[in-house]
Protein backbone atom coordinates (compact mmCIF):
# COMPACT_ATOMS: atom_id res chain seq x y z
CA UNK A 1 0.00 0.00 0.00
CA UNK A 2 1.73 3.28 -1.14
CA UNK A 3 2.48 5.63 2.13
CA UNK A 4 0.03 8.75 1.91
CA UNK A 5 1.89 12.03 0.44
CA UNK A 6 2.64 14.61 3.48
CA UNK A 7 0.91 17.51 3.98
CA UNK A 8 2.84 20.55 2.26
CA UNK A 9 4.46 22.01 5.73
CA UNK A 10 1.78 25.46 5.69
CA UNK A 11 -1.33 23.16 5.09
CA UNK A 12 0.41 21.61 8.75
CA UNK A 13 0.79 24.70 10.18
CA UNK A 14 -2.50 26.07 9.46
CA UNK A 15 -4.33 22.91 10.83
CA UNK A 16 -2.11 23.05 13.78
CA UNK A 17 -3.31 26.90 13.82
CA UNK A 18 -7.07 25.57 13.89
CA UNK A 19 -6.51 23.18 16.62
CA UNK A 20 -5.05 25.30 18.69
CA UNK A 21 -7.98 28.00 18.35
CA UNK A 22 -10.22 24.91 19.18
CA UNK A 23 -8.21 24.58 22.25
CA UNK A 24 -8.23 28.44 23.32
CA UNK A 25 -11.56 28.79 22.34
CA UNK A 26 -12.55 25.39 25.14
CA UNK A 27 -9.85 27.27 27.68
CA UNK A 28 -12.00 30.22 27.60
CA UNK A 29 -15.36 28.33 28.97
CA UNK A 30 -13.21 27.92 32.14
CA UNK A 31 -11.85 30.01 34.84
CA UNK A 32 -8.27 29.84 32.63
CA UNK A 33 -7.08 33.76 32.46
CA UNK A 34 -6.34 33.51 28.80
CA UNK A 35 -6.08 36.06 26.09
CA UNK A 36 -9.47 35.86 24.32
CA UNK A 37 -7.58 37.65 20.75
CA UNK A 38 -6.08 34.28 20.72
CA UNK A 39 -8.87 32.34 19.14
CA UNK A 40 -8.84 35.01 16.22
CA UNK A 41 -5.29 35.25 15.88
CA UNK A 42 -5.01 31.52 15.38
CA UNK A 43 -8.37 31.36 13.02
CA UNK A 44 -6.52 34.30 10.65
CA UNK A 45 -3.27 33.24 10.32
CA UNK A 46 -4.49 29.62 9.55
CA UNK A 47 -6.76 31.16 6.42
CA UNK A 48 -3.67 33.28 5.51
CA UNK A 49 -1.84 30.52 5.04
CA UNK A 50 -4.44 28.52 3.00
CA UNK A 51 -5.71 31.64 1.17
CA UNK A 52 -4.38 30.61 -2.09
CA UNK A 53 -5.91 27.47 -1.72
CA UNK A 54 -9.16 28.48 -0.97
CA UNK A 55 -11.98 28.11 -4.35
CA UNK A 56 -11.79 31.10 -6.43
CA UNK A 57 -15.88 32.02 -5.73
CA UNK A 58 -15.48 31.59 -1.79
CA UNK A 59 -12.39 33.79 -2.05
CA UNK A 60 -13.58 36.53 -4.36
CA UNK A 61 -16.75 36.65 -1.23
CA UNK A 62 -14.84 36.25 1.70
CA UNK A 63 -11.88 38.90 0.90
CA UNK A 64 -14.95 41.48 -0.54
CA UNK A 65 -15.98 40.63 3.06
CA UNK A 66 -13.02 41.41 4.70
CA UNK A 67 -12.14 44.20 2.78
CA UNK A 68 -15.73 45.83 3.41
CA UNK A 69 -15.53 45.45 7.16
CA UNK A 70 -11.85 47.01 7.50
CA UNK A 71 -12.53 49.92 5.50
CA UNK A 72 -15.66 50.59 7.44
CA UNK A 73 -14.17 50.24 10.43
CA UNK A 74 -11.14 53.00 9.09
CA UNK A 75 -13.96 55.10 8.54
CA UNK A 76 -15.44 54.53 11.88
CA UNK A 77 -11.98 55.47 13.74
CA UNK A 78 -10.57 58.10 11.44
CA UNK A 79 -14.28 59.90 9.92
CA UNK A 80 -16.30 60.17 12.70
CA UNK A 81 -13.51 59.55 15.60
CA UNK A 82 -15.16 56.78 17.69
CA UNK A 83 -12.96 54.28 18.96
CA UNK A 84 -12.53 50.88 17.32
CA UNK A 85 -11.03 47.88 19.50
CA UNK A 86 -8.97 47.12 17.19
CA UNK A 87 -7.15 44.01 18.61
CA UNK A 88 -10.07 42.21 18.77
CA UNK A 89 -11.64 43.07 15.33
CA UNK A 90 -10.67 40.26 14.57
CA UNK A 91 -12.96 38.17 16.89
CA UNK A 92 -16.71 37.76 14.75
CA UNK A 93 -17.88 34.34 14.77
CA UNK A 94 -15.13 32.97 16.38
CA UNK A 95 -17.31 31.15 18.08
CA UNK A 96 -18.69 29.58 15.10
CA UNK A 97 -15.42 28.65 13.61
CA UNK A 98 -14.65 26.92 16.51
CA UNK A 99 -17.67 24.82 16.96
CA UNK A 100 -17.52 23.97 13.26
CA UNK A 101 -13.74 22.65 13.77
CA UNK A 102 -15.10 20.68 17.05
CA UNK A 103 -18.16 19.16 15.12
CA UNK A 104 -15.44 17.73 12.60
CA UNK A 105 -13.80 15.61 15.78
CA UNK A 106 -16.89 13.41 14.61
CA UNK A 107 -15.58 12.34 11.37
CA UNK A 108 -12.80 10.33 13.94
CA UNK A 109 -15.88 8.17 15.54
CA UNK A 110 -16.27 4.62 13.63
CA UNK A 111 -13.74 4.75 11.18
CA UNK A 112 -11.96 2.03 12.22
CA UNK A 113 -13.84 -0.40 10.76
CA UNK A 114 -16.43 -0.58 7.83
CA UNK A 115 -19.76 -0.29 8.43
CA UNK A 116 -22.88 -0.21 6.20
CA UNK A 117 -25.17 3.07 5.90
CA UNK A 118 -27.75 1.06 4.47
CA UNK A 119 -28.69 -0.44 1.37
CA UNK A 120 -30.01 0.63 -1.92
CA UNK A 121 -33.59 0.71 -3.14
CA UNK A 122 -35.38 2.06 -5.72
CA UNK A 123 -38.78 4.40 -6.23
CA UNK A 124 -40.42 6.61 -4.08
CA UNK A 125 -39.21 4.86 -0.78
CA UNK A 126 -35.89 4.99 -2.61
CA UNK A 127 -35.90 8.77 -2.45
CA UNK A 128 -37.40 9.27 0.93
CA UNK A 129 -35.27 7.08 2.24
CA UNK A 130 -32.45 9.52 0.30
CA UNK A 131 -33.76 12.63 1.93
CA UNK A 132 -34.31 11.41 5.60
CA UNK A 133 -30.56 9.51 5.50
CA UNK A 134 -29.06 12.65 4.69
CA UNK A 135 -31.27 15.05 7.13
CA UNK A 136 -30.99 12.55 9.92
CA UNK A 137 -27.17 12.00 9.72
CA UNK A 138 -26.43 15.50 8.10
CA UNK A 139 -27.81 17.04 11.08
CA UNK A 140 -24.27 15.63 12.83
CA UNK A 141 -22.00 15.07 10.01
CA UNK A 142 -22.87 17.94 7.58
CA UNK A 143 -21.80 18.19 4.24
CA UNK A 144 -19.77 14.73 4.42
CA UNK A 145 -22.90 13.10 4.59
CA UNK A 146 -23.99 14.13 0.77
CA UNK A 147 -20.79 12.79 -0.48
CA UNK A 148 -20.92 9.07 2.07
CA UNK A 149 -24.68 8.57 0.45
CA UNK A 150 -23.98 10.04 -3.15
CA UNK A 151 -20.71 8.08 -3.68
CA UNK A 152 -22.70 4.96 -2.60
CA UNK A 153 -25.74 6.11 -5.03
CA UNK A 154 -23.35 6.40 -7.70
CA UNK A 155 -22.44 2.91 -7.92
CA UNK A 156 -25.24 2.75 -9.67
CA UNK A 157 -23.74 5.29 -12.01
CA UNK A 158 -23.44 8.95 -12.56
CA UNK A 159 -26.22 10.47 -10.50
CA UNK A 160 -29.76 11.71 -11.66
CA UNK A 161 -31.02 14.82 -11.19
CA UNK A 162 -33.77 13.35 -8.27
CA UNK A 163 -31.19 11.99 -6.65
CA UNK A 164 -29.16 15.68 -6.68
CA UNK A 165 -32.01 17.49 -5.43
CA UNK A 166 -32.92 14.79 -2.88
CA UNK A 167 -29.34 15.45 -1.32
CA UNK A 168 -29.52 19.26 -1.56
CA UNK A 169 -32.83 19.58 -0.11
CA UNK A 170 -32.37 16.72 2.79
CA UNK A 171 -29.35 18.81 4.06
CA UNK A 172 -30.08 22.19 3.66
CA UNK A 173 -33.40 21.91 5.81
CA UNK A 174 -31.75 20.05 8.75
CA UNK A 175 -30.55 23.87 9.04
CA UNK A 176 -34.22 24.79 10.09
CA UNK A 177 -33.45 23.24 13.61
CA UNK A 178 -30.01 21.14 14.26
CA UNK A 179 -28.00 22.57 16.91
CA UNK A 180 -24.87 21.30 15.33
CA UNK A 181 -25.34 22.94 11.82
CA UNK A 182 -22.98 25.98 11.28
CA UNK A 183 -26.42 28.25 10.97
CA UNK A 184 -27.66 27.74 14.72
CA UNK A 185 -24.08 28.98 15.46
CA UNK A 186 -24.20 31.73 13.12
CA UNK A 187 -27.53 32.49 15.24
CA UNK A 188 -26.56 31.60 18.79
CA UNK A 189 -23.72 34.48 18.39
CA UNK A 190 -26.18 37.17 16.93
CA UNK A 191 -29.10 36.26 19.56
CA UNK A 192 -27.59 35.20 22.36
CA UNK A 193 -30.83 34.91 23.93
CA UNK A 194 -32.80 33.35 21.64
CA UNK A 195 -34.87 29.73 23.39
CA UNK A 196 -33.69 27.12 21.29
CA UNK A 197 -36.36 24.69 22.10
CA UNK A 198 -39.28 27.33 20.89
CA UNK A 199 -37.20 27.16 17.14
CA UNK A 200 -37.20 23.30 16.99
CA UNK A 201 -40.80 23.64 17.50
CA UNK A 202 -41.42 24.76 15.04
CA UNK A 203 -38.51 24.73 12.74
CA UNK A 204 -38.31 20.34 13.27
CA UNK A 205 -41.74 19.94 11.67
CA UNK A 206 -41.17 22.86 8.91
CA UNK A 207 -38.38 20.21 8.06
CA UNK A 208 -40.15 16.91 7.82
CA UNK A 209 -42.88 19.06 5.80
CA UNK A 210 -39.80 19.97 3.42
CA UNK A 211 -38.98 16.20 2.70
CA UNK A 212 -43.08 15.39 2.41
CA UNK A 213 -42.92 18.57 -0.53
CA UNK A 214 -39.46 17.16 -2.07
CA UNK A 215 -41.10 13.79 -2.52
CA UNK A 216 -44.44 14.99 -4.20
CA UNK A 217 -42.31 17.59 -6.41
CA UNK A 218 -39.68 14.42 -7.73
CA UNK A 219 -42.46 12.17 -7.75
CA UNK A 220 -44.46 14.82 -10.07
CA UNK A 221 -41.78 15.88 -12.31
CA UNK A 222 -39.53 12.66 -12.95
CA UNK A 223 -40.13 8.99 -13.33
CA UNK A 224 -38.79 7.60 -10.05
CA UNK A 225 -39.57 3.94 -10.56
CA UNK A 226 -35.79 3.36 -11.48
CA UNK A 227 -34.06 5.74 -9.50
CA UNK A 228 -31.65 4.30 -7.17
CA UNK A 229 -32.35 5.49 -3.59
CA UNK A 230 -31.10 5.09 0.27
CA UNK A 231 -32.41 2.79 2.92
CA UNK A 232 -30.61 4.19 6.43
CA UNK A 233 -29.50 1.48 8.77
CA UNK A 234 -31.19 2.03 12.19
CA UNK A 235 -27.83 1.42 13.35
CA UNK A 236 -26.66 4.55 11.76
CA UNK A 237 -28.88 6.59 13.73
CA UNK A 238 -27.26 5.41 17.34
CA UNK A 239 -24.33 8.15 16.88
CA UNK A 240 -26.66 11.45 15.50
CA UNK A 241 -29.46 10.45 18.32
CA UNK A 242 -27.13 9.97 20.95
CA UNK A 243 -24.92 13.34 20.59
CA UNK A 244 -28.18 15.05 20.35
CA UNK A 245 -29.29 13.91 23.66
CA UNK A 246 -25.82 14.28 25.06
CA UNK A 247 -25.75 18.14 24.16
CA UNK A 248 -29.52 18.92 25.82
CA UNK A 249 -28.66 17.21 28.72
CA UNK A 250 -25.49 19.36 29.47
CA UNK A 251 -27.54 22.52 28.24
CA UNK A 252 -30.54 22.11 30.38
CA UNK A 253 -29.30 20.13 33.30
CA UNK A 254 -25.20 19.49 33.60
CA UNK A 255 -24.01 22.84 32.33
CA UNK A 256 -27.26 25.74 32.33
CA UNK A 257 -25.28 28.13 31.94
CA UNK A 258 -23.31 27.21 29.13
CA UNK A 259 -24.95 28.40 25.66
CA UNK A 260 -25.89 25.06 23.40
CA UNK A 261 -22.63 26.19 20.50
CA UNK A 262 -19.97 26.38 23.22
CA UNK A 263 -21.09 22.66 24.59
CA UNK A 264 -20.77 21.35 21.21
CA UNK A 265 -17.77 22.55 21.22
CA UNK A 266 -16.24 21.15 23.44
CA UNK A 267 -18.31 17.92 23.95
CA UNK A 268 -17.84 16.20 20.54
CA UNK A 269 -14.21 16.65 19.94
CA UNK A 270 -14.13 14.88 23.89
CA UNK A 271 -16.82 11.99 22.71
CA UNK A 272 -14.91 11.60 19.61
CA UNK A 273 -11.11 11.26 21.27
CA UNK A 274 -12.77 8.93 24.34
CA UNK A 275 -14.02 6.58 21.91
CA UNK A 276 -10.76 6.06 20.28
CA UNK A 277 -9.09 6.32 23.42
CA UNK A 278 -10.26 2.49 23.72
CA UNK A 279 -7.68 1.44 21.38
CA UNK A 280 -5.10 3.21 22.98
CA UNK A 281 -3.24 5.91 23.30
CA UNK A 282 -1.10 5.83 20.70
CA UNK A 283 -3.99 5.15 18.50
CA UNK A 284 -5.49 8.70 19.51
CA UNK A 285 -3.15 10.22 19.00
CA UNK A 286 -2.47 9.36 15.83
CA UNK A 287 -5.44 9.74 14.02
CA UNK A 288 -5.94 13.35 15.88
CA UNK A 289 -2.50 14.12 14.77
CA UNK A 290 -3.84 13.02 11.01
CA UNK A 291 -7.11 14.77 11.42
CA UNK A 292 -5.02 18.33 12.47
CA UNK A 293 -3.06 18.23 9.53
CA UNK A 294 -5.33 16.96 6.40
CA UNK A 295 -9.12 17.15 7.16
CA UNK A 296 -8.98 20.84 9.31
CA UNK A 297 -6.75 22.50 6.01
CA UNK A 298 -9.45 21.29 4.13
CA UNK A 299 -12.18 23.66 6.29
CA UNK A 300 -10.23 26.48 5.18
CA UNK A 301 -13.28 27.66 2.90
CA UNK A 302 -16.14 27.78 5.51
CA UNK A 303 -13.77 28.97 7.86
CA UNK A 304 -12.69 31.95 5.85
CA UNK A 305 -16.28 32.86 4.76
CA UNK A 306 -17.24 32.90 8.51
CA UNK A 307 -14.26 35.21 9.76
CA UNK A 308 -14.10 37.92 7.03
CA UNK A 309 -18.47 37.76 7.73
CA UNK A 310 -17.64 38.33 11.01
CA UNK A 311 -15.51 41.47 10.50
CA UNK A 312 -18.25 42.67 8.00
CA UNK A 313 -20.68 42.40 10.76
CA UNK A 314 -18.49 43.95 13.21
CA UNK A 315 -17.48 47.02 10.44
CA UNK A 316 -21.60 47.52 9.21
CA UNK A 317 -22.66 47.97 12.94
CA UNK A 318 -19.88 49.85 14.24
CA UNK A 319 -20.00 52.73 11.22
CA UNK A 320 -23.65 52.42 11.61
CA UNK A 321 -23.67 53.18 15.22
CA UNK A 322 -20.83 56.05 15.04
CA UNK A 323 -23.05 57.91 11.80
CA UNK A 324 -26.54 57.85 13.59
CA UNK A 325 -25.44 57.97 17.44
CA UNK A 326 -26.34 54.52 17.83
CA UNK A 327 -29.94 55.74 17.49
CA UNK A 328 -30.45 53.95 14.19
CA UNK A 329 -32.43 50.57 13.36
CA UNK A 330 -33.35 48.36 10.60
CA UNK A 331 -36.81 48.64 12.15
CA UNK A 332 -38.35 49.92 15.19
CA UNK A 333 -39.55 46.45 16.21
CA UNK A 334 -38.90 43.38 14.61
CA UNK A 335 -42.30 41.39 14.58
CA UNK A 336 -43.78 38.86 12.04
CA UNK A 337 -44.23 41.33 8.98
CA UNK A 338 -40.30 42.38 9.85
CA UNK A 339 -39.65 38.77 9.74
CA UNK A 340 -40.95 38.07 6.43
CA UNK A 341 -39.78 41.02 4.41
CA UNK A 342 -36.04 39.98 6.15
CA UNK A 343 -36.85 36.72 5.55
CA UNK A 344 -37.63 36.86 1.97
CA UNK A 345 -34.77 39.89 1.01
CA UNK A 346 -31.81 36.97 2.36
CA UNK A 347 -33.48 34.34 0.05
CA UNK A 348 -33.00 36.53 -2.97
CA UNK A 349 -29.81 37.44 -2.16
CA UNK A 350 -28.79 33.56 -1.76
CA UNK A 351 -30.22 33.16 -5.19
CA UNK A 352 -28.53 36.19 -6.24
CA UNK A 353 -25.22 34.22 -5.32
CA UNK A 354 -24.61 35.61 -2.08
CA UNK A 355 -23.90 32.96 0.85
CA UNK A 356 -26.79 33.12 3.67
CA UNK A 357 -24.24 34.40 6.18
CA UNK A 358 -23.65 37.58 4.38
CA UNK A 359 -27.15 38.68 4.44
CA UNK A 360 -28.13 37.26 8.22
CA UNK A 361 -25.21 39.25 9.26
CA UNK A 362 -26.37 42.63 7.65
CA UNK A 363 -29.70 42.34 9.04
CA UNK A 364 -28.05 41.73 12.44
CA UNK A 365 -26.18 44.46 12.52
CA UNK A 366 -28.85 46.66 11.63
CA UNK A 367 -30.94 45.58 14.55
CA UNK A 368 -31.75 45.88 18.39
CA UNK A 369 -33.02 42.82 19.09
CA UNK A 370 -35.36 42.72 22.94
CA UNK A 371 -36.35 39.35 24.48
CA UNK A 372 -38.58 37.09 22.36
CA UNK A 373 -37.13 39.39 18.85
CA UNK A 374 -34.13 37.40 19.32
CA UNK A 375 -35.75 33.94 19.02
CA UNK A 376 -37.59 35.36 16.15
CA UNK A 377 -34.98 36.90 14.13
CA UNK A 378 -33.15 33.26 14.53
CA UNK A 379 -36.11 31.35 12.74
CA UNK A 380 -36.32 34.55 10.41
CA UNK A 381 -32.19 33.39 9.97
CA UNK A 382 -32.52 29.93 10.24
CA UNK A 383 -35.80 29.72 7.23
CA UNK A 384 -33.66 31.79 5.12
CA UNK A 385 -30.60 29.81 5.69
CA UNK A 386 -32.13 26.40 4.96
CA UNK A 387 -33.86 27.84 2.01
CA UNK A 388 -31.18 30.07 0.36
CA UNK A 389 -28.94 26.79 0.06
CA UNK A 390 -31.19 24.67 -1.53
CA UNK A 391 -32.17 26.83 -4.73
CA UNK A 392 -28.85 29.09 -4.28
CA UNK A 393 -26.53 28.69 -7.35
CA UNK A 394 -23.53 29.53 -5.16
CA UNK A 395 -24.46 28.24 -1.74
CA UNK A 396 -21.76 25.45 -0.26
CA UNK A 397 -23.79 22.84 -0.67
CA UNK A 398 -24.73 23.32 -4.71
CA UNK A 399 -21.22 24.09 -4.79
CA UNK A 400 -20.29 20.76 -3.75
CA UNK A 401 -22.41 18.99 -6.32
CA UNK A 402 -20.90 20.68 -9.15
CA UNK A 403 -17.82 19.88 -8.03
CA UNK A 404 -18.23 15.99 -7.26
CA UNK A 405 -21.04 15.18 -9.91
CA UNK A 406 -20.98 17.08 -12.15
CA UNK A 407 -24.50 18.99 -12.28
CA UNK A 408 -25.06 22.79 -13.58
CA UNK A 409 -25.75 24.62 -10.43
CA UNK A 410 -28.27 26.99 -12.29
CA UNK A 411 -30.22 23.76 -13.59
CA UNK A 412 -30.45 22.85 -9.80
CA UNK A 413 -31.81 26.09 -9.21
CA UNK A 414 -34.47 25.75 -11.64
CA UNK A 415 -36.26 22.91 -10.51
CA UNK A 416 -36.08 24.37 -7.07
CA UNK A 417 -37.70 27.54 -7.54
CA UNK A 418 -41.18 25.95 -7.29
CA UNK A 419 -40.00 24.14 -3.95
CA UNK A 420 -38.14 27.25 -2.72
CA UNK A 421 -41.67 29.26 -3.21
CA UNK A 422 -43.64 26.45 -1.52
CA UNK A 423 -40.95 26.26 1.75
CA UNK A 424 -40.88 30.32 1.57
CA UNK A 425 -44.80 30.26 1.84
CA UNK A 426 -44.46 27.89 4.85
CA UNK A 427 -41.15 29.74 6.82
CA UNK A 428 -44.01 33.04 6.26
CA UNK A 429 -46.17 30.98 8.15
CA UNK A 430 -44.14 29.36 10.24
CA UNK A 431 -43.07 33.31 11.48
CA UNK A 432 -46.13 34.58 11.97
CA UNK A 433 -47.58 31.65 14.70
CA UNK A 434 -44.25 31.54 16.09
CA UNK A 435 -44.41 35.93 16.70
CA UNK A 436 -47.83 35.63 18.03
CA UNK A 437 -46.72 32.66 20.65
CA UNK A 438 -43.55 34.55 21.88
Amino acid sequence: MPTPASPLPRHALAGLLILSGLLLQILGFTEFDSVPQLVGYAFWLATLLLWRDIPQRTRLQAGVLAGLGLAMLLLTDLYYEESVRWPGILDGNTHVVAMLVGVSFIGLIGNRRKRSLGRSVTGLRGTAGTWLGVHLLGTILNLSTVFMIGDRLARHGPLSLPQLLALNRGLSSAALWSPFFASMGVVMTLAPQMTYLNVLAVGLPLALLSGLITLFDLSRGFNLSEVAGFSLSPHSLMMPSGMALLVLLFHYQLLPGLQIISIITFLLPAVALISNLVQGLRWTLKRTRQHALERLPAMRGEISLFLCAGLFTLGLSSLIDAATGGKWTLFTEFGAVQGVISFLAIVASAIAGLHPIIGVSVLASMLNLQGGEQTLFAFVALGAWAVGTAVGPLSGINLSLQGRYGVSGYRMMKHSLGYAAVMAGLVSAGIFGLDAWL
